[in-house]
């Protein structure tokens, strides 16, 4: 009778721990995240890692980071890594939002949540804290659409090609600005990877190309800067309006200095803590059902100063 008792008892520690470690909705979680990150050495989303990283450390919660260095087939690989390694949550910062569906998909058959922050997803399931990322060209257009001279020319820096926030900053662009002001002529407009060197390679070509540039608006502050350099270069800066996205360091530093005219600022931090909330949240065994979106904020010279460190 002891011996029955005794294995009954041990029978139902198994289960208890078999339903403990399930209570992500799948495999065993292992009480760690994997944190993957689309490419270090990209300023703006260096922040939301950093500012996520302080809040895990801060809550005890071991973290495993991976930089896919832009390159979608190491991402798909270290994605693999992470399902196989059961963690309690992944973060994801998509190198290509189509390509790494399936791996996402894997990830919801295994029962892992999946936050996404920043860098969207077009399919699979998951939770997301994410930007409004129209509202970002919206203000960017209602900018230029106020401050233009009357028949200006501009030239537009696109993001990369197909990511949903360069598509929809660009539509909130043209809808507050181009559409709002016919006088305006949109001479060129290009992707520049939302890389710098990229948009000041272009930048210099437009100088050669178009002997009137009243305006350059960059889907992110990266390009931007590179557009008021080809333009310091050129000799052509003074006068011509430049915006970006993200409000970083170095763009509030060339509006304070009156070289770039306009940021919109994408909060880092308030990205990093959504993210950080949701993916707490799953860990607890509360798994969100509700997004979270961040607002975006308006910075020119006039309101610089209550934005920079």
């Amino acid at each position: 009778m002891k011996l029955i008792r005794a294995l009954l008892g041990m029978m139902l520690i198994a289960v208890a721990m078999l339903c403990f470690s399930g209570c992500g909705g799948g495999g065993s979680a292992s009480g760690t995240v994997f944190y993957l990150n689309h490419k270090d050495g990209d300023g703006f989303t260096d922040m939301i890692k950093k500012s996520f990283e302080d809040k895990a450390k801060a809550a005890g919660i071991p973290m495993e980071f991976r930089d896919a260095k832009g390159d979608v087939n190491m991402q798909i690989d270290q994605m693999k890594e992470a399902i196989a390694a059961k963690p309690s949550a992944i973060v994801l910062l998509a190198v290509d939002g189509t390509a790494m569906v399936p791996m996402v998909e894997k990830a919801n058959e295994a029962g892992i949540p999946i936050i996404i922050t920043n860098r969207g997803l077009n399919g699979g399931k998951f939770l997301s804290c994410m930007p409004d990322e129209k509202q970002a060209g919206i203000m960017q257009g209602e900018y230029m659409a106020k401050n233009l001279p009357p028949n200006a020319k501009v030239v537009y820096l696109e993001g990369e090609k197909g990511f949903a926030g360069s598509v929809l900053r660009w539509q909130g662009f043209k809808e507050a600005c181009l559409d709002k002001r016919p006088d305006v002529q949109l001479l060129a407009s290009i992707s520049a990877n939302w890389s710098t060197a990229d948009a000041l390679k272009n930048v210099a070509l437009w100088t050669k190309l178009f002997p009137q540039i009243d305006g350059v608006i960059a889907a992110n502050d990266g390009m931007a800067i590179g557009a008021v350099q080809a333009l310091k270069d050129a000799g052509r800066l003074n006068g011509c309006l430049v915006s970006g996205v993200d409000a970083v360091d170095d763009a509030l530093k060339l509006i304070a200095a009156g070289e770039m005219s306009q940021s919109v600022k994408q909060d880092a931090e308030a990205l990093a803590a959504g993210a950080f909330q949701l993916t707490e949240s799953c860990l607890k065994g509360n798994v969100p059902t509700e997004n979270i979106t961040v607002n975006f904020t308006p910075v020119t010279k006039e309101n610089v100063a209550q934005f920079r460190k």
